[in-house]
């Protein structure tokens, strides 16, 4: 299988790499892409020799003589072109944000398989990207834990037979703080997690639990169930990465250990299993799994996400926008972390929700809510 792996000095990304690793003789990358990592980049251009590669706009010319025997592409425009010119059978979307859109419903168009990480993609073209499936063109399978751990439970079952699904989250860093400490919450502090190892804007995501709703959303255009059909918990230990209800009141849950290796090598050998050595989960040290419910209060960002989710239209564009600004100024240290909330919100409020007919009415309400955040915290 050819690889093309956008994100790819990334958290998952990296991980990715060890999956591709681990299988020489079943996946090959053929493409790469990476922001402003060029060192990074450099190494695995050595390492695996794409066809292809593409780097952020700023970046230096480092691979301008690449050009005889890999193309370099570039920019956000670069990122869809090198899916639509590059020979390859499956596409590892690892970008984080809005800006992995294009290149998922380019793959799609193409009628190759999308291993899905950008969640953003979705949350905010979830119903254009379903529309091209419904049509034939391309499958996704998911990448997120909780999502891999849907459609594992799934497998094999009647999905008629499915009562609800049950999403799992960590609950971060804040998870039992004192809700008079979260206003001056630090950069530093959001981004200590007790059992994740991630990227600083999902980390932070984590923290605020914005993730799980953009996770219930995922799993609404995923799995095609009703908002009223998916539920969230707070499970400390991320054991449990999220569990089926079928009808007869049976509950299936997926199980391990926090590692993202497993769920990314499970979208890229899908529907087969391959041998995964390290860690094993045992019960009995662990002794004690908990569950409760998620605090609104503690959680509002979840909240906000929720209630678009069930606008629609474009309103969670509004949020998704909005959230990528309020937690880009956060890691700036230039707002508070109680003010990321308080920042979706006043978006949501602002901006009037449209009906999506097309990915650039989607860009258009992504380009005016940052352009706006953007003016007012420059």
């Amino acid at each position: 299988m050819k690889i093309l792996l956008l994100g790819a000095t990334g958290s998952i990304g990296t991980s990715a790499c060890n999956c591709i690793r681990r299988f020489p003789d079943k996946f090959r990358i053929v493409g790469l892409s990476a922001n402003n990592n060029m060192e990074k980049l450099g190494k695995l251009v050595s390492e695996f020799s794409p066809s292809a590669i593409c780097v952020g706009d700023g970046c230096d010319d480092s691979f301008a003589e690449a050009g005889a025997f890999m193309r370099v592409f570039r920019g956000r425009r670069g990122l869809e072109e090198i899916v639509e010119e590059t020979d390859f059978d499956i596409l590892l979307n690892a970008l984080v944000g809005a800006v992995g859109l294009r290149a998922t419903v380019a793959a799609l168009k193409r009628k190759k398989r999308v291993a899905l990480a950008n969640k953003e993609s979705l949350v905010i073209g979830g119903d254009l990207i379903n529309g091209l499936i419904d049509k034939g063109f391309g499958e996704i399978v998911p990448v997120d834990s909780e999502h891999s751990a849907i459609l594992q439970c799934m497998c094999g079952e009647n999905r008629t037979a499915i009562e609800s699904i049950i999403i799992t989250a960590s609950g971060g860093p804040f998870r039992d703080a004192p809700l008079e400490k979260l206003k001056n919450a630090t950069p530093g502090d959001a981004l200590d997690h007790p059992t994740w190892s991630m990227g600083r804007k999902i980390t932070i995501d984590s923290a605020t639990c914005m993730n799980k709703g953009f996770e219930v959303i995922e799993a609404h255009h995923l799995f095609r169930l009703s908002y009223d059909a998916i539920r969230v918990v707070i499970h400390p230990q991320s054991i449990i990465h999220s569990m089926v209800e079928f009808h007869d009141g049976a509950v299936m849950a997926q199980m391990g250990v926090p590692d993202m290796e497993l769920p990314i090598q499970f979208a890229l050998s899908f529907p087969h299993r391959l041998p995964l050595m390290g860690k094993r989960l045992n019960l009995a040290k662990i002794k004690a799994l908990t569950f409760f419910e998620p605090d609104y209060e503690r959680f509002p960002c979840l909240k906000l996400c929720l209630d678009a989710a069930l606008t629609g239209g474009t309103a969670p564009a509004i949020v998704n926008a909005a959230n990528e600004v309020a937690v880009r100024l956060f890691l700036d240290e230039r707002i508070r972390y109680s003010e990321i909330a308080e920042i979706i919100e006043s978006a949501l409020q602002k901006h009037a929700v449209d009906k999506i007919d097309s990915i650039e009415s989607i860009e258009q309400t992504d380009s005016i809510v940052r352009n706006n955040l953007l003016k007012r915290y420059k």
